[in-house]
């Protein structure tokens, strides 16, 4: 009787656990990839030219 035996609700457990890790994973994983993109945009915005800046800004949000 030493055998592991997965029982049907074990299984049931295991499958949405997994399920709610990956999303979860997912979620965050864009979160910071959204972070670094902001950080890296001012960044590049730091170093533009006062004339490229104030185009940028004529033209507007799109």
């Amino acid at each position: 009787m030493n055998a592991f035996d997965l029982s049907t609700l074990g299984v049931v457990i295991a499958t949405l656990t997994g399920i709610g890790s990956f999303f979860l994973g997912r979620r965050l994983s864009r979160r910071r990839t959204e972070k670094r993109m902001a950080k890296e945009r001012e960044a590049a915005q730091a170093n533009e030219s006062r004339q490229v800046r104030r185009a940028r800004e004529r033209k507007g949000p799109r």
